[in-house]
């Protein structure tokens, strides 16, 4: 729970002016607790704590259509958790080898459909997308369906494996299509359809040529979101140097726009950026070997109804919403 705070408590009885029990034995009269004011502080409480359920880190947590039950999915299994129930989940998937060292895969991340309670999907670091269906088996290690796409062998590099890893998956609202994202790509899937992606959308194509300098300052193994707008038209995911992209998916056209400060102020627009790659360079554009690596846009959300979004750049949270009409603009 999320509070805000503006007052506090002065004058207990029991606890000195540090919070610490007084020795009942001179406390003497009783007095009435004040409030007094003081500057604004928001609170966090948690309402109820989930406890031993997972061994290892948490990736994803997705809320059932039910609204009544959860998952959590670490690298090895994914668990469902009653709203209610805080102390045991139910194991639903177990990839952990009993030899650690065959180990080959991990669950990267997890979501249940948007309408079907016993549908969800969980995407692994080879690339590949399970759909599960809770109705065939209390434990689903045996997948429904496995979206994966062919490798081009002639593409094969040393990297491959890295940048194949599927860092997000989410469901179209419309619950017809499954968003992934990788390193270099976004990928749309029809859930009809398992031999490959239907849309394939160059996020930083340009980045290929860099991949062993990325390597070794470890940003090859970031973790970029991607998500939907309300329509299930356009996708949205992060980049580098305080950049995020939307692809049309009608189009297969792409934007790239900035998250800075100057863009926060009220009535702002966004500006678009492009990337220099080569060609006629324009007035604005960003060379490769320019770009800030430390600036990344990982962490995103758009609103489920309407044209606003959240982007989280580094230490900041920027909310920008469409323009309404001629007096509200982008902001």
């Amino acid at each position: 729970m999320v509070s805000e705070r503006d007052k506090r408590p002065e004058g207990y009885n029991l606890k000195d002016e540090e919070g610490r029990l007084k020795d009942i034995s001179t406390i003497t009269s009783l007095q009435v607790p004040v409030l007094k004011p003081t500057d604004l502080m928001v609170e966090v409480r948690p309402r109820r704590v989930f406890a031993n359920g997972h061994t290892y880190h948490v990736n994803s947590i997705s809320v059932n259509s039910d609204g009544e039950t959860y998952l959590s999915a670490d690298d090895l299994r994914i668990n469902m958790w009653h709203l209610g129930i805080t102390d045991r989940s139910f194991n639903i998937v177990d990839i952990k080898p009993a030899n650690m060292e065959d180990l080959t895969e991990v669950i990267t991340a997890a979501e249940f459909h948007p309408h079907h309670c016993h549908l969800f999907v969980y995407s692994s670091s080879k690339g590949t997308l399970r759909l599960c269906d809770m109705r065939a088996s209390a434990l689903c290690d045996k997948h429904t369906k496995l979206f994966e796409e062919p490798e081009d062998p002639g593409n094969r590099s040393f990297f491959s494996e890295i940048i194949s890893s599927v860092s997000d998956v989410k469901f179209s609202h419309s619950g017809r299509y499954l968003l992934t994202r990788d390193y270099l790509t976004a990928k749309v899937w029809d859930i009809n359809m398992d031999k490959g992606p239907v849309e394939t959308f160059q996020v930083h194509e340009y980045l290929r040529s860099k991949l062993c300098s990325l390597y070794e300052n470890d940003c090859i193994f970031d973790k970029f979101e991607c998500v939907w707008n309300s329509s299930d038209s356009v996708i949205m995911t992060g980049a580098y140097n305080s950049f995020f992209r939307m692809f049309d998916r009608e189009t297969g056209r792409g934007v790239t726009l900035e998250a800075w400060r100057e863009s926060s102020k009220p009535r702002a627009v966004l500006r678009t950026r492009r990337v220099y790659t080569g060609g006629k360079r324009r007035r604005g554009d960003v060379g490769v070997d320019s770009l800030d690596f430390t600036k990344k846009i990982l962490h995103m959300a758009w609103h489920p109804s309407e044209n606003i979004i959240a982007i989280a750049a580094t230490n900041n949270l920027y909310i920008f919403q469409d323009r309404v009409n001629p007096e509200t603009q982008a902001q």
